[in-house]
């Protein structure tokens, strides 16, 4: 039917056309499908669960597994000893092998460690008997002796070495703490020292000497020539004195300070020259475990066939380092003892513990490393092929 153009009013369109021409542009669409698009997948994204939110993530690229092949754990095979070259280029199919010496030079090997080595501390109660004067020692229900629990570890290997080896026993100590002290601090370990039992605080000055590596004898006073009028304190041993009252005398000054590994003497040229006197003070140290070493002073002594008859092991110093108190004569002393420990393999030297003694042999210990000497404590003297 023809469109009826004088019935339409001016300009006015039907509603398709007028919908038609409002519709939205290309481009519009556009922006409203992109920003719904980041809206909905921002809405996505916020309601998914993200365990590690936050967290650096690193993505490594894993090489495929291959077998890794190790070296043997089978032991190393010996190595075969050198073939001596003359016979092995006449037969090339026998080994004579040339035996290696190793005896040689493990005899000269020293390895030293620190000679302030701190030494167990006293008492051990094993090794310690209570009684009316105070503690004694004795072995332990084990077996053990005191001289081996209070004594300074020595490596068997240096015992049993070619090295000469000196051992030096300074007495007298405790009865000046501040030079007691004093050598404590300044000697090397290797030195051994000799309380008497008259100073004060001897079990501290004993400990602090053992703290710094030091060995420790006990000095008990004996009879000597001219007593009374040389007296070498309370409580001396006598010669001509009952048994009983010298063995309750011995366990008096046994029971002093606790730590030691032996007894020396302090005097005693009367006391020493009687065997009826010499046997029950060595049976006494014997039954205790303690060791008995002779400082050296005296020309004549019957100790020697005493401690024989009683199959028991004593020794007796070399001589007295510091007769002469003068450092000269000091040094003149230890370089004959070096010349003896050559001879002998060992020598044992004593001395007091005297200002000038001490810096000596402070001196002399430096440089005896030098010269090939060992400086061994006294316990020492009585072990391996040293005893």
């Amino acid at each position: 039917m023809p469109r009826d153009e004088l019935k339409q009013p001016l300009r006015q369109r039907r509603l398709a056309q007028r919908l038609w021409e409002r519709r939205p542009r290309a481009l519009t669409v556009a922006y409203i499908a992109l920003i719904a698009g980041f809206s909905g997948g921002g809405y996505w994204l916020v309601q998914q669960p993200h365990p590690f939110a936050g967290e650096p993530q690193i993505t490594l690229a894993v090489p495929p597994v291959e077998e890794i092949k190790t070296a043997s754990i089978d032991p190393a095979p010996t190595p075969e000893p050198p073939v001596l070259e003359e016979v092995a280029t006449a037969k090339p199919a026998a080994k004579i092998v040339e035996p290696v010496q190793q005896q040689n030079y493990q005899q000269d090997a020293t390895i030293y460690v620190s000679t302030k080595q701190p030494l167990t501390k006293a008492p051990i109660s094993g090794a310690t008997e209570a009684s009316a004067a105070g503690p004694l020692p004795r072995i332990t229900p084990q077996g053990r002796k005191p001289s081996d629990l209070y004594a300074r570890p020595v490596p068997v290997g240096l015992i049993h070495s070619e090295a000469p080896k000196i051992v030096i026993i300074l007495g007298g100590m405790g009865l000046d703490e501040k030079l007691t002290a004093k050598a404590a601090k300044n000697l090397p370990g290797d030195i051994s020292f000799a309380f008497a039992p008259y100073g004060e605080n001897l079990q501290a000055q004993v400990d602090k000497a053992r703290a710094n590596g030091h060995e420790v004898l006990l000095q008990v006073p004996l009879e000597p020539v001219g007593y009374p009028a040389t007296n070498p304190g309370p409580k001396t041993l006598l010669a001509d004195a009952p048994e009983a009252a010298n063995a309750e005398a011995l366990q008096w000054h046994m029971s002093r300070f606790t730590g030691y590994t032996g007894v020396i003497n302090y005097m005693g040229g009367r006391f020493l020259s009687s065997a009826p006197a010499i046997k029950p003070l060595l049976a006494e140290l014997r039954k205790r475990g303690v060791l008995f070493m002779e400082d050296g002073s005296l020309p004549l002594s019957a100790t020697d066939g005493v401690a024989k008859s009683m199959q028991m092991q004593v020794r007796r110093a070399d001589s007295v380092v510091d007769l002469d108190a003068n450092p000269i004569s000091i040094q003149a002393a230890l370089n004959l003892l070096e010349e003896q420990a050559k001879t002998n393999g060992i020598a044992i030297g004593t001395g007091t513990g005297l200002p000038t003694t001490i810096d000596a042999i402070a001196d002399w210990a430096k440089s005896a490393p030098d010269r090939g000497v060992v400086i061994m404590p006294a316990s020492a003297a009585f072990k391996g092929r040293l005893g």
